[in-house]
């Protein structure tokens, strides 16, 4: 079989490259690793050539124990228009997140990310709908974390919102603002409001301090989205099953709250809260010489640091906050583990600086990054299909009886 430009492989051609048996070639195909198209031979099937050796170029062995890895060649793949990750930040459907953090806001970033124009998502009549039930649970929620309240009002939203099934991509927007709104009052113990998002949280929990709106809107920006993170690939599976957004939001905030992903930023205020009053070298020296790990600190894509860290951190500086923790301990702790900052620990100084609440860190998280799950989530319900990955099993071979040693 003769293929264009070398653009394609024969699936002998694919599968010699990869050095595996046709069967696991169809397997990395079924899994979206390897796009592949019919042939004018209707029997035979053409497979892409960039596809077959980025795989094999990730496929080589780590020296890092392949359960530690953060991103392994054999996970799902999937197309997306809405972001990418580079070494210079994410990429917001072509946008630079590092640059649109400059002056940009979370509102703006929806509806780029939403790709929305036709309509108004955060216009101050699109405000979210509340029943007397949500109310109550929320009030008995009040001290609860704020994350956790999310969970419990939002568990009854959909109901409450008579256009939370539209399938019209406009309609969606709407609906995404409303959830949005919601998430940000719940979250702040507020009614929802049309104020800009971070101007709400600046006044709700650092109201004293002349920078912080400033601070906490690039934040959120820079947060907004992250490709096919662990929370988003959740809630794009929950909402592949036909959910709405506001359950796909649910699913989202049920898996951003593992201490691997955005409970990190907690972890890592622990660590900022320990170097309050101790000197950084040799407090980082104890802790490398015991094997501890830094909460905040490496990154399986930003092998030279996380640039949404960077300008985070860039921008405390500038308003004020400590030296050490803006430089210092980023620059010692590179020095002594090889690790870069990430933006979990951009975060928790961010929280230190403004004397925002305990657990702050995880709110902000998860007010940011459900822009990002609506859009994929939107994007999901309408390819309309169900995600459904493989398992390789590796257990007992099949015909074993049970109770036979």
């Amino acid at each position: 079989m003769k293929n264009s430009d070398g653009l394609y492989l024969s699936a002998r051609e694919a599968a010699a490259e990869l050095a595996i048996s046709p069967a696991t070639l169809y397997a990395y195909v079924s899994r979206g690793l390897i796009r592949s198209e019919p042939t004018t031979d209707s029997r035979k099937n053409r497979y892409r050539a960039e596809d077959v050796r980025a795989l094999k170029e990730r496929r080589v062995p780590s020296p890092e124990p392949r359960g530690l890895r953060s991103f392994d060649a054999d996970l799902p793949v999937m197309d997306t228009e809405i972001s990418t990750i580079t070494e210079e930040g994410a990429i917001y459907r072509g946008v630079n997140c590092v640059d649109l953090a400059e002056s940009d806001t979370l509102e703006h970033t929806a509806t780029l990310l939403w790709d929305v124009s036709g309509v108004d998502p955060f216009d101050q009549d699109n405000q979210p709908f509340l029943s007397e039930e949500m109310r109550t649970i929320g009030q008995a929620a009040r001290r609860a974390a704020p994350i956790d309240r999310a969970i419990a009002v939002f568990a009854l939203a959909a109901s409450a919102d008579p256009r939370a099934f539209t399938r019209a991509p406009d309609g969606r927007a709407m609906v995404g603002a409303r959830i949005v709104r919601l998430l940000v009052a719940t979250m702040l113990n507020a009614e929802p409001s049309a104020e800009p998002l971070h101007q709400q949280v600046a006044k709700a929990w650092a109201a004293d301090n002349k920078h912080a709106p400033d601070l906490i809107r690039r934040a959120l920006v820079l947060l907004a989205d992250h490709e096919l993170n662990a929370s988003t690939f959740t809630a794009r599976c929950a909402a592949s099953t036909g959910l709405n957004l506001y359950d796909s939001v649910i699913a989202g905030l049920a898996a951003l709250k593992g201490p691997k992903h955005g409970g990190a930023g907690v972890l890592a205020s622990q660590l900022v809260k320990t170097l309050i009053d101790r000197d950084v070298e040799p407090m980082v020296r104890e802790r490398v010489a015991l094997g501890e790990r830094f909460a905040g600190f490496g990154h399986g894509v930003y092998k030279r640091g996380d640039p949404r860290a960077q300008s985070l951190l860039n921008a405390l500086s500038r308003a004020g906050a400590p030296r050490k923790f803006t430089r210092e301990v980023p620059e010692r702790i590179a020095e002594a583990t090889g690790e870069f900052v990430n933006i979990d620990y951009a975060l928790a100084v961010l929280v230190h600086a403004l004397r925002l609440p305990v657990g702050s860190e995880l709110a902000l998280f998860a007010m940011a990054r459900s822009v990002g799950w609506i859009a994929h989530a939107s994007e999901q319900l309408q390819f309309g299909k169900l995600i459904r990955p493989r398992a390789r099993y590796v257990g007992p071979a099949p015909g074993r009886r049970a109770g036979v040693g």
